[in-house]
């Protein structure tokens, strides 16, 4: 990994990761049709109905939707992760959430572990056109309010 892609990866310049498209067609498969990207831009989101950063989608209400949810990564994501708890818990409301697998956090015991499933994905995904794979392991979470609780083992990529 050359210099300059360290310092972006591994810096909070940015917390936007572009969710891999084959990735997402594997998890829109398994837990969609996904029908909402609430933390989106219309050049990476995987949904016809998205909200832009502007639009603030921890502001909206996500009910009846199956929403894919990609959120930045940094400072905040904790409000995606309990966002997406608190709206699963609405009859005929999913959210899936790519996020890192950071089990050392607060907001991961406070809510991933009240998740109805996750999955620890295998290896290390590619985000966006980046040539090289991310420097942290990523998991996915799944709320639909069943209360399966379920941990399951790698996702393969």
């Amino acid at each position: 990994m050359n210099k300059s892609t360290q310092l972006t990866m591994f810096s909070s310049k940015t917390g936007e990761w572009a969710t891999p498209q084959d990735f997402f067609n594997k998890l829109d498969w398994r837990f969609g049709p996904f029908d909402l990207d609430p933390c989106a831009d219309p050049h990476n989101t995987k949904c016809a109905n998205f909200f832009t950063e502007a639009e603030n989608g921890l502001s909206k209400s996500w009910e009846g939707f199956t929403s894919f949810i990609n959120p930045p990564y940094g400072r905040g994501i904790d409000k995606w992760i309990e966002k997406a708890y608190k709206e699963s818990r609405t009859e005929g409301t999913r959210a899936v959430l790519l996020i890192p697998a950071r089990t050392d956090t607060k907001y991961w015991h406070q809510y991933v572990m009240k998740a109805d499933e996750v999955y620890f994905v295998k290896g290390r995904l590619k985000f966006g056109d980046s040539d090289n794979s991310a420097p942290f392991p990523s998991a996915v979470v799944v709320f639909d309010g069943s209360n399966r609780q379920q941990i399951f083992g790698a996702m393969n990529r």
